[in-house]
């Protein structure tokens, strides 16, 4: 089971004061043609929270789904009555049940049908009792796929930074949890800033800038065995680190030679290529999924815009022009898609979306302080900090504007968030 200047770039667009505790997701914006799916309760073993219930949140937050629960079908029967004997307001059904092996792991037997009787997929797991949320999630990304054709995103995480506050001294950390807001872990907590986390290929490590040493040091950090290796601390500017899709390189922001520019840092030799050579500010460099290219942002044609720089020969070229600030930009896995943080000359920070098949762009928010995109890898999400009653707060957002969700946490604020890769 498959469970300006530099401060501008660097702080333009932070926002303040996290905290440790779950994000709850508040839906805001859904669709109105979302099919009705009725996914009712897991029959047999129970756990703190029942399977059913996992599923039928991932369904709602899909944007493609309203998920009904058993108080829009009290009549719910046995799990062995025939799919004709339901009587559901909704044309899908999921049903399920859990029981424990003789070696103390649980057994899952789930399926997915149409009212008329007809199974869409039907499949037995076996799995850890600690592992309960990871089935849920699981089921649903089968259930998202078989009806939606496009691979779950529900088994994946969420990486951000929290800033809070202990014995009245503001504190920092990297959070991580489920796509839902469950599950919390930190990965480093400090008294000292934290930026730009990043998500290996692999989801099993992460990079960042941490400030712990007094001036920023890009850190990579296994999260299995939780160490940590700094990989940079030049004088200067050190920021924006980016994994390579083969994980073998580590694009990055240096100022060691006196402007920022981009390099490419060999993890293994630890040997570093600088890629742009411009009196311009060139920061926040992001991988094509080949490899071959980055995109960056830079200042050099006045004002903070998005270019594209292929590595091998270093040819140049601007990629956005709506607008006279778009920057913290992010590609869809799938290459199609560039999300920026777009600023049109009224003040006012929102994401948008531009399509690179045909340049077309659309502004994809509406609230005035808007930030780092971070793109789910089906391609049809994207997560981004926000604000919210004065405080950061992440949102997701379907790509066509339709849905929109908002993770706000319990406590303090969160901000730079990313979203990791399918989970392997």
């Amino acid at each position: 089971m498959r469970f300006a200047h530099v401060k501008l770039f660097l702080c333009a667009l932070m926002f303040g004061g996290a905290a440790h505790a779950e994000l709850t997701i508040e839906i805001t914006q859904t669709l109105e043609d979302a099919s009705e799916i009725a996914v009712t309760p897991f029959t047999g073993v129970e756990a703190g929270e029942n399977l059913g219930s996992i599923i039928r949140s991932d369904l709602n937050h899909s944007g493609y789904f309203r998920a009904i629960g058993p108080e829009e079908n009290p009549a719910v029967p046995p799990v062995e009555s025939s799919v004709e004997q339901w009587l559901v307001k909704a044309g899908l059904i999921v049903r399920g049940t859990v029981s424990t092996l003789p070696d103390g792991r649980l057994s899952f037997i789930y399926s997915l049908a149409r009212q008329n009787g007809e199974t869409l997929l039907s499949e037995r797991l076996t799995a850890g009792s600690g592992r309960w949320r990871d089935v849920g999630h699981y089921i649903s990304d089968r259930v998202y796929q078989k009806m939606t054709g496009d691979p779950g995103f529900f088994s994946t995480h969420l990486l951000y930074v929290n800033q809070y506050r202990r014995d009245g001294k503001i504190r920092y950390r990297l959070g991580i949890s489920d796509m839902d807001g469950k599950r919390h872990v930190t990965a480093l907590d400090s008294g000292e800033p934290i930026m730009a986390p990043t998500w290996s290929p692999d989801s099993r490590q992460i990079a960042y800038v941490s400030f712990e040493s007094g001036r920023p040091a890009i850190y990579m950090q296994d999260l299995a065995t939780r160490k940590r290796t700094r990989l940079t601390d030049f004088p200067g500017l050190n920021s924006a680190p980016a994994w390579s899709p083969d994980g073998q390189r580590m694009a990055m922001t240096l100022s060691r030679d006196g402007n920022p520019e981009i390099y490419v840092m060999d993890l293994a030799s630890r040997e570093l290529t600088r890629i742009t050579n411009h009196p311009a500010i060139d920061t926040e460099p992001r991988w094509t999924a080949d490899g071959k290219a980055l995109i960056f942002t830079s200042d050099r044609s006045g004002g903070p815009q998005v270019y594209r720089v292929t590595l091998a020969s270093g040819d140049t070229k601007r990629l956005t022009f709506n607008g006279r600030f778009n920057a913290r930009a992010d590609l869809s896995a799938n290459g199609r898609y560039l999300a920026v943080v777009n600023e049109s000359g009224d003040g006012q920070y929102r994401i948008g979306i531009q399509d690179l098949n045909n340049g077309v762009f659309s502004r994809l928010t509406s609230t005035p302080l808007d930030a780092s995109p971070s793109f789910a890898p089906n391609n049809r999400m994207l997560v981004y900090g926000t604000t919210r009653g004065g405080r950061g707060v992440l949102a997701i957002m379907s790509l066509d504007g339709r849905f929109r969700l908002t993770l706000p946490p319990v406590e303090g604020e969160v901000r730079e968030p990313a979203w990791s890769s399918y989970l392997r």
